[in-house]
């Protein structure tokens, strides 16, 4: 079995994958490179036939231009489009790694209105899954909330695809279940928990409820009940990844009836009420340009920067390992010879390095193998957080990965009511074709010198900001590939950039 491995590694840790890697259900293919067992494909429909963003609005013969890895088309959304915000977009196929762009995308206005309980999980009642709910033919009532996403999937692109369609709708319906909560902000004292875990509001001066509970209005146990107070931003953060979980257990059961290939990165930033929510679960990135000072908005979740959370998973369920991994990270391979001997190790308790003296189990394949962008879960997948990836196995195995990869997002909260926003001042959002090769200042310089060259008045000059951004970061093509103008290779990824500017609440009709 480590043999097996050890061969795939080898071939696969580049990160190049062959051409239809992306039509293998179950194939179990990594992001970055990466196999997995899973037997012959199942003859079952797409969820959602292969597609760009909807409001790039691309004609069949544009669609198929777009999948050119020769040219390398940059796709944008024409000038007469308005995406929410005068939100600026550009896309770009990647050099080769899959036969289609894996990338999806999705910049929506929604309302959220009070739900009844008809309505409560009214995404999940109808079309096998997903019916258009609550407020998608809306007629502008309610609070406004404004979505944007972008999905880096690996091994195919239905899972990027599906979730690009239906996660802002899950997190409208959940939101709409606190609605009532969320109309007065203001005047909306500190949330406490009944008996039977629905919310109340409380005083916050007395500490008491507003209201009897309901459940207990006699009962003094109940005060135990209400040690916990919750803000409202910490019920819409929960909200948001009760709804990525919600993506995820949605992606799994849908793929007994259709084909949803592979897994995503996404990241997901929804305006609510004066505040963004930045939501990911990956390793894409968002960064916020304040008068040209960069405030990350996001972390980037792979086999390196989890490394204890995982180690700590395989040492508490060895089973999860197949009795062919080793929780137990080294500074290289251990060989045979080496039994008996003293070494560097680490675990799941360390943060640095120690001693300990070989024994066999330590020969095993190691948990997490290799370093930087070629870091590898079981020796098959660089990134540990994400939508789907239910079938994905280590290579010719039935080992599965899944349980070592979340869904779970990180969820960081940037307050648009706290500082006075100029036009120049944006958030970046981007896959990791974009940061592979543009550190996070590089982006800042070269959003805010653009910006500074354009028309304020021109609606388009997020978008051109965009484009400008994805073009450095592909680069030219030359003899010897894509290449930036200090010669070094340029992203051979799919690239998907937001440009969403800080106050385009003040376009909003």
């Amino acid at each position: 079995m480590i043999s097996k491995v050890k061969n795939a590694m080898s071939s696969l840790v580049g990160g190049i994958m062959p051409h239809g890697s992306h039509h293998q259900h179950g194939s179990g293919g990594a992001h970055g490179g990466g196999g997995g067992g899973g037997g012959a494909a199942e003859a079952l429909p797409p969820r959602f036939a292969y597609s760009r963003p909807e409001f790039l609005d691309l004609t069949p013969e544009l669609l198929q231009y777009s999948t050119e890895h020769a040219s390398r088309p940059v796709l944008t959304p024409r000038r007469d489009t308005r995406l929410p915000w005068r939100t600026g977009y550009a896309e770009v196929i990647n050099a080769g790694k899959s036969m289609l762009n894996e990338d999806q995308a999705c910049c929506e206005r929604l309302f959220v209105k009070k739900s009844s309980g008809k309505q409560r999980n009214s995404v999940l009642l109808e079309d096998h899954g997903v019916r258009i709910g609550l407020g998608e033919h809306s007629d502008g009532t309610g609070i406004p909330l404004h979505f944007w996403g972008v999905f880096d999937g690996h091994a195919g692109s239905g899972a990027a695809i599906v979730a690009s369609r239906l996660l802002h709708r899950l997190i409208r319906d959940r939101l709409c279940d606190i609605a009532h909560l969320l109309e007065n902000p203001a005047q909306a004292p500190p949330i406490c928990l009944t008996k039977n875990g629905s919310p109340y509001q409380v005083d916050s001066k007395k500490g008491a409820p507003l209201e009897e509970d309901p459940d207990s209005p006699n009962d003094p146990s109940a005060h135990f009940y209400m040690e916990k107070t919750v803000t409202l931003e910490s019920l819409v953060m929960g909200t948001i990844e009760n709804a990525f979980k919600q993506m995820d257990d949605l992606i799994e059961k849908e793929k007994s009836s259709y084909s949803i290939s592979g897994g995503c990165c996404a990241l997901a930033a929804v305006h609510l009420m004066g505040k963004l929510y930045i939501a990911n679960a990956g390793d894409s990135r968002a960064i916020i340009i304040r008068n040209n000072e960069v405030i990350p908005m996001s972390s980037e979740f792979t086999p390196e920067t989890e490394r204890q959370r995982l180690q700590y998973l395989g040492f508490l369920r060895p089973e999860l390992l197949g009795n062919e991994f080793t929780p137990i990270e080294f500074p290289r391979r251990i060989q045979q010879k080496e039994l008996g001997k003293k070494m560097l190790f680490r675990d799941h308790t360390m943060t640095g390095w120690g001693y300990k003296t070989i024994v066999e189990e330590d020969l095993k394949f190691p948990l997490i193998y290799g370093e930087g962008k070629k870091a590898r879960v079981m020796a098959t997948i660089g990134v540990t957080r994400g939508l789907g990836d239910h079938d994905l196995k280590v290579y010719n195995s039935n080992i599965h990965i899944k349980p070592f990869l979340s869904c779970c997002p990180e969820v960081k909260v940037y307050n648009l009511t706290e500082y006075e926003h100029g036009p120049d001042d944006v958030m970046v959002m981007g896959t990791d074709g974009l940061w592979d090769v543009t550190t996070d200042r590089e982006v800042a310089d070269a959003v805010t010198s653009f910006l500074s060259c354009c028309d304020p008045n021109d609606s388009m000059r997020y978008t051109l900001a965009a484009q400008d951004l994805l073009m450095r970061s592909r680069g030219v093509l030359k003899e010897r590939g894509w290449r930036l103008p200090n010669d070094r290779l340029g992203s051979g990824d799919d690239i998907t950039v937001f440009v969403i500017p800080l106050v385009g609440l003040r376009w909003e009709t």
